[in-house]
């Protein structure tokens, strides 16, 4: 074998030795990739919640506040562990979720149909615009001792104004679903000659989803703010009875019980109606992230 041939030979084996190593970075790379990708992730959205989590943690135990008012993260979920396994908790669950749930179910029944209905008719909008004006920008919470006034202290008034506090974002995004329709659409369906029946099932409604579903993730909030605050002013059970009954009792890692369990519930709520808007709208493009 001369030196030419050697040479060749020895870069060969180099080619191969190259690829053969590059190889075995890729399969590497992309095995760590998604759980880089998931690390990567974790750490753009919720960066600033687990820093704010491990603040909790740290302040009260380094004496940055006084733990009397404000007790470790570890302490509250402690006792969030004791409430679930002595089923208080599940009890003031239940009864808040009874509660918002009927106004809000209410508030769907009655606002959806009405939001459709001053959409798609000019003249009936003209007609009770003004009084739709006045109703949402009176607060919930301000007519609570009237409702209370009226339907007495019981579950009436409560699932009453969970109800008028959740109708008028439906209603107003109901509305706005509507109006907002393409009007290309409009007129294509009306070249075609559907009847305003058809033209509203096939098109204006499914149109419009998007926005009704803005609108009930908007009064699935307000129902559980409401609600907690209506079991606060008389109640005997619920998150809100239990979020100041706490606080009276001086049982503040229950008191912070209560209001995490708010946000949770809160929270799941919105994912909840997230996943079923997705399912109900899967034509409408995703933002690609």
């Amino acid at each position: 074998m001369n030196v030419d041939t050697t040479i060749a030979v020895k870069r060969s084996e180099s080619i191969k030795a190259a690829r053969k190593s590059a190889k075995s970075e890729a399969a590497a790379l992309g095995k760590s990739a998604p759980l880089a990708d998931l690390l990567g992730t974790v750490g753009k959205r919720g960066g600033l919640l687990i820093a704010l989590l491990l603040l909790w943690e740290f302040a009260p135990r380094f004496g940055w506040v006084d733990d009397t008012y404000l007790p470790a993260l570890s302490t509250v979920l402690g006792e969030f562990g004791k409430m679930f396994a002595s089923g208080e908790l599940f009890k003031h669950l239940k009864s808040s979720l009874v509660r918002s749930f009927a106004g809000y179910f209410i508030a769907i029944v009655v606002g959806i149909p009405l939001g459709l209905l001053n959409g798609w008719s000019r003249t009936v909008s003209q007609i009770d615009n003004l009084l739709i004006e006045f109703f949402r920008n009176t607060s919930a919470l301000a007519l609570l001792p009237c409702f209370i006034l009226f339907l007495g202290i019981g579950e009436t008034s409560k699932i009453a104004i969970v109800a008028f506090a959740c109708l008028w974002p439906i209603i107003l995004n109901t509305i706005s679903g509507v109006r907002e329709v393409d009007p290309m659409l409009i007129m294509f369906a009306r070249s075609l000659g559907l009847s305003d029946g058809v033209m509203f099932r096939r098109i204006i409604l499914p149109a419009s989803l998007p926005s009704i579903f803005t609108g009930l993730r908007i009064s699935s909030a307000s129902a559980v703010l409401v609600i907690i605050a209506a079991e606060m002013v008389g109640a005997k059970s619920g998150l809100g009875f239990l979020i100041t009954n706490a606080q009276f009792s001086f049982r503040i890692p229950a008191m912070y019980v209560g209001i995490l369990t708010t946000t949770a519930l809160g929270i799941a709520i919105n994912y909840a109606l997230i996943g079923i808007e997705r399912k109900f709208t899967a034509w409408k493009p995703r933002m690609i992230k």
